[in-house]
Formats: structure tokens, sequence, C-alpha cells
């Protein structure tokens, strides 16, 4: 596995120059600026990320304000408690996408934001997890949340802005290429293996997981 530093100048070498590529990372927020973002604003975010998983992107970007009237802006009480005459209005919502299975995971992501609460909220909560066990975190939401497996919740926590890697096809073949895994990663000992990496790089350069990420994605 190359030192982070090579791999920097892969990166570097396609896209302009070390200022260049410095230009085009993003750092993610900080655990503070996390833990302030109410509740609403994450169910916002993990919903925008559900609806636009295998949709056109577009698509549901531009019937987001929609989206957040029809959804009371995300109050996770009133999401959270959605009666059957509620979501049977949805269901015939043309301000949304009325994809039925999408619209019930509002209402469960948001019981599972509830639940939260009592660890501190989701923005100590999802916030505040260890980037050195990010897999950790993908864990908790895809077997305590709803349809947030797989890139999903990459995803929503990148959009959230905490930090956070994204098993992108580019990624994904930058980590075949280090010799980190052998093929996309699914498995628990093939996660384990890419967050070893990653904590190798940040050791290493003392960045974030969302620049490495990024820096991996640039690299070929």
């Amino acid at each position: 596995m190359h030192h982070f530093d090579e791999i920097f100048g892969l990166a570097a070498a396609r896209h302009g120059g070390d200022a260049a590529l410095e230009a085009k990372l993003q750092k993610p927020k900080s655990p503070n600026e996390l833990a302030a973002m109410p509740d609403d604003r994450w169910l916002s975010i993990i919903t925008k990320c559900i609806f636009q998983a295998g949709f056109n992107w577009k698509v549901i970007e531009a019937k987001w304000d929609g989206f957040e009237v029809a959804f009371d802006r995300f109050d996770v009480g009133r999401c959270a408690f959605m009666d059957d005459d509620k979501f049977d209005a949805l269901l015939r919502d043309t301000r949304i996408v009325r994809n039925g299975t999408k619209i019930a995971t509002v209402r469960e992501n948001a019981a599972f934001l509830l639940e939260l609460r009592q660890q501190g909220g989701a923005g100590k909560v999802l916030g505040g997890w260890p980037s050195t066990d990010y897999v950790g975190l993908l864990d908790l939401l895809k077997t305590r949340a709803s349809r947030l497996g797989g890139t999903t919740a990459q995803y929503a926590m990148r959009f959230a802005g905490r930090d956070s890697f994204i098993l992108s096809q580019d990624v994904t073949a930058r980590l075949i290429a280090e010799g980190v895994v052998d093929k996309a990663p699914s498995s628990r000992k093939a996660m384990a293996q890419v967050q070893a990496a990653f904590n190798t790089w940040m050791d290493q350069s003392g960045r974030s997981l969302t620049e490495i990420s990024r820096v991996l994605a640039m690299s070929l």
C-alpha cells in the first residue's frame, strides 16, 4: 500500500498540481457544528439520499421544496407519528415522488432519530462518531435505520457534512490497486480492511476521511 503522499502526488498530477487539487478538497464540519444541527435537517438529508438512490437526482432536487412542505419540514415528531391518513395522502401528493416504500422510511427514520435522543441526539451520535470507526457508524445506520445500507448512508453522511468516505467506483478502484481489497467491499472483514487503510492514511497525512476519499477518487 502506497504512502498517502504518493497517492496525493498521483492525484495532483492528474488535476493540475498540488494547489489545484487542494482547492478541490472539502473539509468536513466539526463535531460541534454537527451536534448543533437539528434533527429535522438530519431527517431531510437522509430522506433525500434515500429518494435519490436508484433515481434521477435532478428530479429529486427539482421537487425538494415540495418534499419539505409535504413532510412538514421533516419535523421528527410529526413524521415519526405519521398516521395512515397522512401516509395515504402522501401517496397521492404530486409534490413528491410517490414511492410508498421510500415514503415509509421517513416515518421509520424519524422514529430512529427519536431513539437517538436518549443518547444525546442525532447530531451528537452521528456527528460525533469517531472517524477511526466510521464503518461502525455505517453498520449502525444499516441495522437500526431504514434503507441506509450500501452507499446511501455514505452519501447521507457526506451531504450532512460529517467526516466520511464514499466507496464510489473510483475510490474502490484505488483501494483494489493498493491491495486493500480485491473487489468492491461488502463483508464486515472487507469493510474493516478499508477502515484500517483509511486510518493509516489519516495517520500519515493528518487529513480527514472526506479529504482522503476525494484524493483516492481523483488519483485514477
